[in-house]
């Protein structure tokens, strides 16, 4: 009953709704906020909405009159268009923004930070009770999202853990799993959807099967109010300013006036012949001598500023000419190569780049390499490459000089305590970067283990967010595969450095003896250094232990 005396007692407020309706959406969210609280922060009628676990849609009432007695009906729980609230938690969309929910909203997992879920009645289009799956973020910079496929169809039923779809995010192929029984009654987005936004309705899930036809022609319904509209009021006051803004420049076709009407120039024979000698024509320069006469200074302004006469742009259907003559072919960005342009783009132009290269021997570590692929065929297992060794040595000279296994944040240097290399793998589909997790900690025969696997499910577009998400430190190998004697890599933000390695050829080396020369193999490689981060000495230092375990290789092993 007091909770009735209270409704009562607002109702001037809600009679008030239809008007707040036509203002500002936000503003009528904060209304019925203020309205509610007031109602059920008074005393000990104070009324809590819980999450319960049992029945969905069901309230546990605090006050004394209820005493705590669990009711089925939704505790003033009407919802209207609301703004920037949508929230995207294990493949749910709490839906809010840029959805119109008329009637009753009945949640559960409701906490104040997070929605989870919520399941909704539309009662003006006599839809039954559905639930919103929205895209969900799938890595810490996914924005959009495409669609790979649906393995499940319209009309199955679904159950918890039950893969539904694969995503395609910024970085690999992830699978999307069903978090409650039901079934999936429309498929907004279909295969091969592209450029999805994190949180844009993709697919409908009802409770009952017989629902499922209700949702046949189901259209998720667009953002949409007064804002984007108001902007075309605007634009008559834009057109007119854009329109009075020629006006300033006539007063000056007032002055040439005063200069003679003939075609004939008047220049002196200095300023003649300083502009035959650079191509310029006296008729595109205004004399500032007497009559409007043309002098050597007004030659030197015109040359100054970049004025010379340029040849006459061709017309537009000889560049529509050119342009036909010549055979391309648009290839679409995908997700991976956008991402991958975006971040490089950003590491170039905020991280300041250094670069320290160095000349390695490569005997030892070439012999060492054939005792251990011998001992590796006789055990059954799979043979060990150079870059696996190149990712031990690296991954020790980072325990050996932690500054450069760190990343700079605008606060302080965060500097790690575990060591994980990422490795850079070129696939069809564009340039992924697996980690190899404690690196140095690990024997090199189970390096050479995961890094072939790593990089089958890269080439596969298979990897999962754990596969390339972490790492500290970054290895690009172009030598071996490519054999490119030498380069300089991009820093793989927010990582501090990145080792880029090139092929191994044979040099003349001076021998013990006047006269005597050797033959050795020398690998240069080049480490890429944040300089807020890893000082000259510091990267050289690390160069120096990369090295030793370079050239001896028995190190690696102790």
């Amino acid at each position: 009953m007091t909770f009735a005396s209270h409704i009562i007692r607002h109702s001037k407020q809600l009679r008030n709704a239809p008007g707040l309706l036509r203002q500002d959406h936000a503003g009528l969210v904060r209304w019925f906020t203020h309205s509610t609280r007031s109602v059920t922060s008074k005393g000990d009628d104070m009324l809590k909405h819980r999450q319960i676990n049992n029945v969905f849609g069901e309230n546990i009432c605090a006050c004394k009159a209820c005493n705590g007695s669990v009711s089925g009906a939704p505790m003033f729980t009407r919802s209207y268009r609301t703004v920037n609230s949508t929230k995207v938690q294990n493949g749910l969309a709490a839906r809010a923004e840029g959805s119109s929910v008329s009637g009753m909203v009945f949640s559960r997992e409701i906490s104040c930070s997070d929605v989870q879920l919520r399941r909704s009645f539309a009662t003006n289009s006599g839809l039954p009770p559905h639930q919103e799956l929205g895209m969900p973020s799938l890595s810490p910079t996914m924005t959009e999202g495409n669609i790979a496929r649906w393995l499940k169809k319209e009309g199955d039923q679904v159950s918890p853990g039950e893969v539904l779809c694969e995503v395609e995010t910024d970085k690999a192929t992830v699978e999307m799993e069903c978090m409650e029984e039901g079934y999936l009654a429309k498929i907004i987005h279909g295969d091969g959807a592209k450029e999805i936004k994190v949180g844009e309705v993709i697919a409908i899930t009802v409770e009952d099967k017989e629902d499922i036809l209700k949702f046949k022609d189901y259209k998720p319904q667009s953002s949409d109010g007064g804002s984007p509209e108001s902007p075309p009021a605007s634009t008559p006051a834009k057109e007119e300013a854009v329109e009075k803004a020629p006006s300033p420049p006539e007063p000056k076709a007032a002055k040439p006036s005063t200069s003679p009407t003939t075609d004939r120039v008047f220049a002196s024979p200095l300023a003649r012949k300083l502009a035959e000698d650079n191509s310029v024509s006296l008729s595109s320069i205004k004399g500032t001598g007497p009559d409007g006469s043309i002098l050597k200074a007004d030659i030197e302004e015109y040359l100054a500023s970049g004025k010379k006469d340029l040849p006459a742009a061709p017309s537009k259907s000889d560049a529509k000419a050119t342009v036909s003559a010549i055979n391309y072919t648009d290839i679409p960005n995908s997700q991976i190569r956008k991402v991958t342009a975006s971040r490089l783009l950003q590491s170039k132009q905020t991280i300041p780049h250094y670069y320290l290269t160095v000349d390695t021997c490569v005997d030892k570590l070439t012999k060492l390499r054939g005792e251990l692929n011998a001992l590796q065929e006789a055990s059954g297992g799979k043979k060990i490459s150079i870059n696996d060794l190149v990712i031990k040595a690296a991954a020790l000279a980072l325990r050996k000089v932690p500054q450069c296994n760190s990343s700079w944040t605008n606060d302080y240097i965060r500097q790690f305590h575990e060591v994980h290399i990422n490795v850079a793998v070129q696939t069809d589909n564009g340039l992924f970067v697996p980690v190899v997790r404690d690196a140095d900690k690990k024997g090199l025969s189970a390096i050479s283990e995961d890094v072939k696997n790593l990089a089958k499910k890269a080439r596969e577009n298979s990897l999962k967010p754990a596969d390339y998400e972490g790492g500290t430190f970054t290895v690009s190998n172009l030598g071996g595969p490519f054999g490119i004697k030498q380069f300089c890599a991009i820093i793989n933000p927010p990582q501090a450095g990145i080792l880029a390695v090139g092929s191994a050829e044979k040099r003349v080396i001076p021998g013990s003896g006047v006269g005597e020369f050797n033959f050795a193999s020398y690998m240069s490689v080049t480490l890429s250094c944040d300089h807020r981060v890893i000082d000259g000495a510091i990267g050289a230092e690390w160069l120096k232990a990369f090295k030793g375990y370079i050239e001896n290789p028995e190190t690696m092993l102790l």
